[in-house]
């Protein structure tokens, strides 16, 4: 099977519950409708309850069981959320009036969903920025206890004729931690390889990235990854993890020959952890955009319930992949804090 197909089989087997706070959006609500009809999760509409109602019915989905609608502005919960927030924000000033406000806002209201165990994850960002969703998974979700990091992926997947290697790959961090030092390298580069396994079963092969491989340059971008391909080492004894390391040295067998032969990645790396955002974001719009890859994400790793950003170019299908990948983040949850990559 395709990854994807693996991705979606395997939420389908799942009952899980995903909040998606942009409920009213159309794409969302088709996507709603489709992970419905493939049982890829039960879903929470969060928005104004009439809009979404007259959109959901337009589309074809209003007698479809497992969808839910919920109001912000007009619900039971309203008091007891207003309190959980006050108590997470009142070392920032909050107030009564402020968190009574706050959980009206549709992104907030689908987090303390999650945090509430109302829902197994929360979905959002198809009209709004990437800051705001992570923020707000931040603040309310809060971290996993054993993360120190909060960061993101893309899972590509290249699965089409022209590919010639075939499969699930991660991009690290391409949407979210601008600059990361040798440690936060590290870090990203841990989460990640613990992402992969966790979303499609594949043992990961991590390459720390850089415009050199093995000492062919020096200059102290390089040292960076040097460093954090250490940390990696120590953290993870186990792991398969080579740098610093070129792309084409990683992912191209023929190249890895020549330029570092003794690799233990042998040219098939499907973890690619960049050195900064810049250029992991550059590396996945490309693939998506030029080499035909389906790019799933940005996907966040470090929370302590799972929370998914959406780009605002989003299609409906993009948005049912989100979900697929929330919905095993939150099934594979309690094993995965269980047996992390790095200890």
């Amino acid at each position: 099977m395709k990854p994807l197909q693996i991705l979606l089989a395997n939420a389908a087997k799942s009952d899980h519950k995903i909040a998606l706070s942009e409920g009213s959006d159309p794409r969302v609500i088709e996507a709603a409708i489709m992970a419905r009809k493939q049982k890829v999760a039960r879903i929470v509409l969060v928005g104004n309850a009439a809009e979404i109602c007259c959109k959901l019915a337009a589309a074809g989905g209003g007698a479809l069981d497992g969808i839910e609608i919920h109001d912000p502005t007009d619900t039971p919960l309203a008091e007891q959320m207003a309190g959980i927030y006050l108590e997470l924000r009142k070392h920032k000033g909050a107030t009564s009036e402020a968190a009574a406000a706050a959980v009206q806002n549709p992104h907030v209201f689908a987090a303390l969903l999650v945090r509430m165990g109302l829902a197994d994850g929360t979905v959002g960002g198809a009209a709004t920025p990437t800051a705001e969703i992570v923020r707000t998974a931040i603040q309310i979700i809060g971290t996993a206890p054993n993360a120190r990091l909060v960061s993101s992926f893309f899972l590509m997947l290249f699965c089409k004729d022209h590919h010639e290697t075939k499969g699930a790959h991660i991009f690290a961090d391409a949407g979210l931690v601008i600059e990361p030092n040798a440690r936060e390298m590290a870090e990203i580069a841990c989460a990640s390889a613990s992402s992969l396994k966790q979303l499609v079963g594949d043992t990961p092969r991590v390459a720390m990235l850089s415009f050199s491989t093995r000492g062919s340059a020096s200059h102290v971008k390089v040292t960076k990854v040097v460093e954090a391909t250490q940390l990696v080492r120590e953290m993870a004894p186990d792991m398969i993890v080579d740098g610093e390391i070129q792309f084409d040295a990683a992912f191209v067998p023929d190249v890895a020959k020549s330029k570092s032969p003794d690799s233990p990645l042998a040219g098939a790396a499907n973890v690619f952890i960049f050195p900064n955002l810049e250029s992991g974001n550059i590396a996945y719009k490309v693939a998506q955009r030029i080499g035909g890859a389906v790019a799933i994400g940005p996907i966040l790793q470090g929370l302590a319930k799972p929370a998914n950003d959406l780009s605002r170019g989003c299609t409906a299908e993009d948005i049912l992949h989100i979900i697929a990948v929330t919905t095993a983040q939150a099934g594979q949850l309690r094993s995965h804090s269980k047996d992390q990559a790095c200890h």
